[in-house]
Formats: C-alpha cells, structure tokens, sequence
C-alpha cells in the first residue's frame, strides 16, 4: 500500500464565500490498471469500488491498505456500486448489460441480466428505493428497477432520451434521476414507474449527480455549467451556486450525514464542500495530480472518493 497524507494551508482567496481546508486526505493504492470508477463503505469497514478495467469489483481494507478483487465475468465492465439493504453491494455492470450482485461473504456473483432484447443500456448507478426494490440508470436513454425477492426486471425509455446518469432516494421515498446529455433532472413515480421531467433553471447544463439532503431536497452537480444547484420538490424552486476556481466541471455530488454537500472539480482536482448555511465553499486539493474523480459517497466522519485515472482511493475525514 502507497498511503499519501496531505496537509493543507487555510487560505482566504480573493473572493467572497471560499477558502481552502486545513485537513488530511489520506491516499490508498489499488492494483495497476483497475481505474476505480465508484465507490461504497462495506459494513465491514472496509471499501467497495467497482474495478472497471479489469472487470471486478475491489475491496480496500484501510487498516491494512490490503486489497482483494472478485471477476464478476467475461465482458465485465461495472461503473457504479452501492450497499443494498441486504448489506451487499450491488452493481451496474454497462459491460454485461447487468445489474450485479455479490454476496459480502462468499463473494458470490449474481447476476440480474437487462431482459431479453434490450439495447445496449451503458448502465450507469443505481439506488433502493424506500420498498427494497433497486433502480437504475442507462447513459443511452433508459432507466429501470429490479425486485430482488422476484428477480423482476422492468426497463422504460427515458422521455427525452439519451442521457441518464446519477440517481438518487430521497428521505420521502422519491427517485430522480439526472440526465447529463439530456440537462434536467427527472422524478420517477416508483409505483408506475414513469418519469417526469423537471427543468433546471440553467440551460445545457449538464445535469451529471444527484444526491438528496435530509430535507428530501436534491442536489445537483452541473457538469457542463461547473455550478451546484438544488431543487426544493415542496416550493418547486431551484437555487445555483457557480463552483470557485478557474472553468470548474461539477462531475460527482454527495450530501453527507450533517447535510454537507461535496462536489468533485472534475479537472481542477479539487474536492469542495459546501454549506448549505452559510452559502460557503470549502476546498480540498487532492495530493495527485489528474486524479478524475468521478463519484463521491461516505459514512459519518469519512468521504471517499476513487481517483479513477491513479489507480487509488482517498479519504476524507472529519
């Protein structure tokens, strides 16, 4: 294990509202090649991440740096991971055209394929619903669901296409879904499974993430626009704030357990956290260069961010 510690210097920029963060990241190396694309803290204490690569899925131990990766078959190509209710993590597999499953204790694989006849979904993230039922998403125009007591899996066009990518479970039991190619967000009844459109305020934007607050209200990172927007579903209202530093790109969104939101500067390498109270950012520069980190997510007191293009994972502590 190679673990790098950076210390940062407090420093108050030129503008209002932003300042940079006296804080450890901490680095953990993955084997060569893997380009760690998503990640997800393991009951265990320990950290899945989806080994794109290489076709499987990784787990990290941080009290020992040690790795173990699990092939989760020929054509794999798995992008995002999440803990299920079950503890497990799930996958979305855009290689096997898949939704995965791994059992945390055997290591089993299982595999929930597209049904018979689907195109090629280029399958993005998912998230389980307040019901235990599991959605998705597909880049080339499609979103979805899979019951895992049934084994049912349910696929619908996206209304306008191409385009969704983040998803996410609000505290009130809402899905929605973030369409990048397609710039909005979209609200998905859970019960008919159609989605509704809602339109940022920001033409072209880019909607990439979507993460929801304790207040069910929901983020959005704005890759195209390099802003930070939420929309409130009880006063139907957006509001944006543009992200600090030179042409920033607002790839990965996470809201944290004190309602803290983190957004990944796709190319400034930079992790920046905002406070919703204050309307005010933080920065945290990562201590690789061109890191491309392309999701966020944590558990109290840790962020964890998989550095894509170094072959590492960094934590964030609190």
């Amino acid at each position: 294990m190679r673990t790098e510690t950076a210390a940062l210097l407090t420093l108050t920029l030129a503008f209002a509202g932003f300042a940079s963060a006296a804080s450890d990241i901490e680095e953990y190396s993955v084997p060569s090649g893997t380009h760690p694309h998503d990640v997800a803290p393991a009951l265990d204490g320990g950290v899945w991440y989806t080994a794109q690569h290489t076709g499987g899925l990784g787990h990290l131990d941080p009290k020992t740096g040690k790795t173990r990766h699990i092939p989760l078959g020929a054509g794999s190509a798995p992008h995002g991971v999440i803990v299920g209710p079950d503890g497990a993590p799930w996958i979305t597999d855009s290689g096997l055209n898949a939704i995965v499953r791994v059992d945390p204790k055997t290591d089993k694989v299982d595999a929930f394929p597209l049904p018979a006849g689907t195109p090629y979904a280029n399958l993005n993230t998912a998230t389980f619903d307040n019901g235990g039922i599991l959605w998705f998403t597909g880049q080339s125009g499609y979103y979805g669901r899979v019951d895992p007591k049934t084994r049912k899996v349910d696929v619908f066009e996206a209304p306008r296409g191409r385009g969704p990518y983040g998803i996410c479970t609000a505290p009130d039991g809402s899905v929605y879904y973030a369409s990048l190619a397609g710039s909005h967000i979209a609200r998905i009844d859970t019960w008919t499974g159609q989605a509704s459109v809602i339109e940022p305020p920001t033409p072209r934007q880019g909607a990439r993430r979507v993460w929801a607050d304790s207040k069910s209200r929901i983020w959005v990172s704005e890759w195209n626009a390099g802003q930070l927007s939420v929309y409130d579903p009880k006063a139907d209202e957006w509001r944006q704030w543009k992200l600090p530093g030179a042409n920033p790109r607002a790839y990965a969104v996470y809201v944290d357990d004190k309602d803290m939101v983190w957004v990944s500067d796709f190319g400034a390498d930079v992790i920046v956290r905002f406070d919703p109270g204050t309307e005010k950012f933080t920065a945290f520069t990562l201590p690789s260069r061109d890191a491309r980190v392309r999701q966020i997510l944590g558990r109290p007191g840790e962020v964890w961010l998989p550095e894509s293009a170094t072959d590492k994972l960094a934590v964030i502590r609190q």
